[in-house]
């Protein structure tokens, strides 16, 4: 098959950047998204031209670094599946194919479709731990855990911090990410002593870092590729709610 793309250009930061057009041949319907990009790359290579940087690591839906905005869509036209993960079968050779990077004002562009998000690292840095005193603390197996409260820690662990919730909110918000990196330690009983603080401090990084209010649009549920829920934003809301009333001195 052949595709037309039209591809973000942009040196650094600080470029203005632009779409350029490609028409890439010889493309199977087997083939990934990500692969696709790759014999496209090989032949400006052998051209002598620039490749296209884009982020890419496991290729397995798995780590996150894949993400993408395909004809306006954060990782794509397919639902629970992560750029990596998307086939060139899914997509149409006569309707042209626009990739961009992340727009968000915390998710700086490095080159390209490439894009600084250590924005997510510094909100698990202020608040995504545990207590575990060395020698004392119990075998994780030794605490009961109720089975509504492990389903719904699997599920908010699940987050692979892709950024599709921030590229896709309206807000630009990374409300979900952080709901997500907060409740499943909050729902835990080893995350029990730092589950209020967890939850105001994280609040606080994700705002300081310049993302925007989660205005409960849904879209960032939408597009996430493994599907966790809303409802990881109201646990994250109701933590928020309860510590601030433990801590009027702070807040």
């Amino acid at each position: 098959m052949r595709f037309t793309l039209r591809v973000w250009r942009q040196d650094n930061q600080f470029d203005k950047g632009r779409l350029v057009m490609y028409v890439v041949d010889d493309i199977t319907p087997d083939m990934s998204f990500l692969e696709m990009l790759d014999v496209l790359n090989e032949r400006l290579i052998s051209e002598g031209e620039e490749p296209i940087a884009f982020d890419h690591d496991c290729r397995e839906g798995i780590c996150g670094m894949c993400g993408l905005m395909i004809n306006g869509n954060a990782h794509g036209p397919n639902k629970l599946t992560t750029t990596c993960q998307l086939h060139m079968r899914s997509f149409d050779p006569n309707v042209p194919i626009t990739i961009e990077p992340w727009r968000a004002r915390p998710f700086p562009v490095v080159k390209d479709l490439v894009v600084d998000r250590s924005a997510f690292d510094r909100i698990i840095e202020s608040g995504g731990y545990i207590s575990a005193p060395t020698g004392s603390a119990p075998d994780a197996h030794a605490v009961p855990v109720p089975k509504a409260d492990a389903d719904n820690a699997f599920e908010a662990a699940a987050c692979i911090g892709c950024g599709a919730c921030v590229a896709a909110c309206p807000n630009g918000s990374a409300m979900l990410f952080t709901a997500a990196k907060t409740t499943h330690l909050g729902l835990l009983p080893q995350g029990q002593p730092e589950r209020y603080s967890r939850a105001l401090d994280m609040v606080d990084t994700h705002d300081d870092l310049g993302f925007g209010g989660c205005t409960n649009s849904g879209e960032c549920t939408v597009v996430c590729p493994k599907g966790i829920p809303l409802e990881a934003i109201g646990r994250l809301n109701r933590d928020v709610l309860k510590a601030a009333t433990r801590s009027p001195a702070k807040h």
